[in-house]
């Protein structure tokens, strides 16, 4: 299924399915409020029939932007935005901590028929305006499968350690606050994902088990409000990510259905790791965004179905 693309320079990245619904915008505009944590952000994003799978601004908080890059505890600062996680004293506004992820530019941008792949440079600035770290993101959509109801958003990223003292990743829960390790690319989803089904592989585990654990693919599927239908969303961690012989820090899964729907492809949940200066990481992760309420299987088989 082909797809067509639109770019308003300076704002922002949209992709359109060929039925006509635009499936991805990708805004790389600086958000107007520091506190948020202005960095690029995926939102819209939404099935092939139309229904919106992710959230923006919810009243809880106001940093959570459909898909986005954060790092909640990073040398002692915010990149994921909002209040910060102080253990004793809890979530305090600490505007002074919270950081930026500066866009720079589009190296490469690249629309085949049914393909867009676009590479991206960032800068990781601290509040006082140091610059700290440079990111090389990588965002390909492809697999726009009419037939089966569904398409793929792989999403990458490189960093790089441009201070001459280590980065620092950590989160909450390295911080003190048990189970709550969340950090990495996060998703949140729209209200009506309140409540809906989390599964992964070879498990009957539900969100609240889930939370902290990990496997290659973690699903979450919802009932929509307002249209009768359903959605179901894949999050895949690519092989390498999950190998300790090559991954930087091991991955685990933040998971909630309750009292708001979010998943994070936490990178630091139980341990903080250090990247030492001029040191790099790299994680890949993939979102499936499909129509429906799919099963175990029925995922099983479609991730199967896209080589990395």
């Amino acid at each position: 299924m082909s797809i067509r693309v639109s770019h308003v320079h300076g704002e922002h990245i949209a992709v359109e399915a060929a039925n006509g619904t635009e499936i991805l915008r990708y805004v790389y505009r600086p958000d107007p409020e520091a506190f948020e944590a202005r960095k690029p952000y995926a939102h819209p994003v939404r099935t092939l029939a139309g229904n919106t799978v992710t959230g923006y601004r919810p009243n809880d908080h106001r940093w959570h932007k459909g898909l986005q890059m954060t790092a909640s505890h990073l040398s002692g600062q915010n990149f994921w935005g909002g209040n910060c996680y102080v253990h004793g004293q809890g979530y305090l506004p600490l505007p002074e901590r919270v950081g930026s992820m500066r866009h720079d530019g589009f190296p490469v941008l690249s629309v085949d028929d049914d393909r867009l792949t676009f590479a991206e440079e960032l800068t990781w600035v601290e509040n006082g305006g140091t610059e700290w770290a440079r990111e090389v993101r990588g965002i390909t959509v492809h697999s726009v499968d009419e037939e089966a109801g569904s398409w793929a958003l792989d999403w990458s990223i490189r960093l790089t350690n441009t201070r001459d003292e280590p980065l620092v990743f950590g989160s909450p829960t390295t911080a003190g606050r048990e189970m709550a390790g969340y950090t990495g690319l996060q998703w949140r989803g729209p209200r009506d994902f309140t409540g809906g089904a989390v599964f992964a592989p070879d498990t009957e585990a539900d969100a609240d088990k889930l939370m902290g654990s990990q496997s290659p693919w973690l699903a979450f599927t919802t009932e929509h409000d307002d249209v009768d239908a359903h959605s179901t969303l894949v999050f895949a961690h690519a092989p390498e990510n999950l190998d300790a012989s090559s991954a930087i820090h091991e991955s685990h899964w933040f998971v909630r259905s309750e009292p708001f729907p979010t998943v994070a492809y936490s990178w630091a949940f139980f341990e903080a790791f250090e990247l030492p200066p001029g040191e790099s990481f790299e994680y890949r992760y993939r979102l499936v965004v499909a129509d429906g309420a799919w099963d175990a299987e029925r995922v099983g088989d479609h991730l199967k179905g896209l080589p990395w």
